[in-house]
């Protein structure tokens, strides 16, 4: 209380528009201009907004939390709110409450408050007229309040948003079925199943699909359903522990001390096969020397070629090993899959200790427009909380995910390595950076936060840390044929 408060150094990302012999525009920062000059990399490009003014990603949390109005729930079950006016020196007469009631994702009511009698520095309860017959006790339901200026005021026009808030209304327990079959028309299952043996694969053949593991590194290589491959011809789905660092990963040295989660070594021990009660179960078992742990992959497939997997890291107690930036898989899907979606926080990227501006809601993005060109490749492109999200083509053909909690999503044109500068900064540029022929998409128990207390050693709070214990995370992949 005796503070003014915290200040956040820069408020403009100081780079220097230039253009490379292809025509890719980039920002120059320290290091670009000649080979001698003493120089910070892009310590000078550490602002809320970029050179050109156009709002960084950050930026919408820092307005957030400068915002003036604060809503918070009374009696949210019969529509009451408390509104607290934090002016010191006007009332909320200037402005309008727009809000609306969100459903599982969709808006099916909205209304406006358009007398605000809050005086400065003062609590007042309103009642939003909200139906409670629009929702069931099963639905999760959201009040979602948005606080526009009635006139233009100096810079902002009439219609800005100055404040917003999201309370829950009604949030059941996370919904999630074990994979079972799905008889889909048919009298009886016809149930997947496994491929006489083969050498190098376990092959699980379906009514409408191929599915395929290898016996060399136990990971699913195929997926094909209907005759589209959902995973580009060469890859496969894998665990994934490590993200491209962060300007703030870099000020901690995080790259450096976590690195033993980039490329861990995993020894296949085993992979089975069977099928039972009418689905497939493989199972693989890999011992992880680097880290100290164990890893367990099982896969359970349905008659329609659905998938349960489960990845399970059973860690040595006695031992020290560095934290993790990320737990979860990955995959590459082919490139015509590039619309994403999904019901959680949206739609500018968000990461667990940075995801208070974004509204749990119903989205719809391309991969292209997840990606923000930091001026240095980086970290990008998260959504937290995720209830589903669908990565399919422009007809609707793809893969939705699902998950026994809210889990993370990344869904981009760029892989991890292509963002990656390894164990120093090196002297790149957003704009200098090939996409990939394919969709990158990472599937996450959870994500490390951001930190930003400074940018030169501290590393994100406790609670966004991922520590090394035992981990589980449940998560169920089933095709998509049908436009959404």
């Amino acid at each position: 209380p005796q503070f003014q408060g915290g200040f956040i150094w820069d408020f403009v990302d100081q780079g220097i528009r230039r253009y490379d012999e292809n025509g890719n525009m980039y920002y120059a920062y320290g290091g670009d201009f000649n080979p001698y000059d003493a120089s910070d990399n892009n310590f000078c490009a550490n602002g809320l907004i970029s050179p050109d003014r156009v709002p960084n990603p950050q930026s919408y949390e820092v307005k957030y939390f400068h915002q003036p109005i604060w809503t918070s729930a009374s009696d949210i079950k019969n529509g009451k709110i408390n509104v607290y006016n934090e002016y010191f020196f006007r009332s909320l007469d200037a402005y309008i409450m727009n809000w609306d009631l969100s459903v599982n994702g969709k808006i099916v009511e909205e209304g406006i408050v358009s007398k605000l009698d809050v005086p400065a520095r003062e609590t007042v309860e309103l009642q939003i007229p909200f139906s409670r017959s629009n929702f069931a006790d099963t639905d999760e339901v959201y009040l979602n309040v948005y606080y526009t200026l009635k006139q233009s005021e100096q810079l902002l026009q009439a219609g800005h948003i100055i404040a917003k808030s999201q309370i829950e209304v009604n949030i059941p327990n996370h919904k999630f079925q074990q994979l079972s079959n799905n008889p889909v028309g048919h009298a009886e299952i016809i149930a997947p199943r496994i491929k006489e043996p083969d050498v190098n694969r376990v092959i699980v053949e379906g009514e409408n699909f191929n599915i395929e593991f290898s016996k060399v590194d136990g990971f699913l290589c195929r997926y094909d359903v209907n005759g589209v491959s959902m995973i580009e011809k060469g890859s496969s789905l894998t665990p994934n522990f490590w993200r491209a660092g962060t300007d703030n990963d870099y000020g901690a040295r995080l790259n450096l001390k976590y690195k033993v989660w980039k490329n861990p070594v995993m020894k296949l021990n085993s992979i089975t096969s069977k099928v039972e009660n009418s689905m497939v179960y493989v199972d693989a078992e890999y011992q992880m020397p680097e880290v100290f742990s164990t890893l367990k992959l099982s896969y359970v497939i349905n008659n329609e070629g659905a998938m349960q997997v489960t990845q399970k890291l059973l860690t040595d107690k006695g031992k020290k090993v560095p934290n993790m930036f990320r737990y979860g898989m990955r995959m590459r899907m082919p490139k015509e899959m590039y619309y994403s979606h999904f019901y959680g926080r949206g739609p500018v990227e968000n990461y667990i200790d940075r995801n208070h501006n974004t509204f749990v809601g119903i989205y719809k993005m391309t991969t292209d427009e997840q990606f923000y060109p930091y001026i240095r490749p980086q970290e990008n492109g998260c959504k937290t909380d995720i209830r589903w999200w669908n990565q399919t083509n422009k007809g609707g053909i793809g893969l939705n995910f699902v998950a026994s909690k809210p889990f993370s999503m990344v869904a981009l044109n760029y892989t991890i390595e292509s963002l990656d500068d390894g164990d120093l900064k090196d002297q790149r540029h957003s704009g200098q950076v090939e996409p990939a022929d394919f969709i990158e998409v990472c599937i996450d128990y959870a994500q490390q936060g951001l930190g930003g207390e400074n940018s030169w050693g501290s590393t994100c709070l406790p609670q966004y840390r991922l520590t090394y214990k035992d981990y589980e995370f449940t998560y169920q992949i089933k095709p998509l044929d049908t436009v959404y």
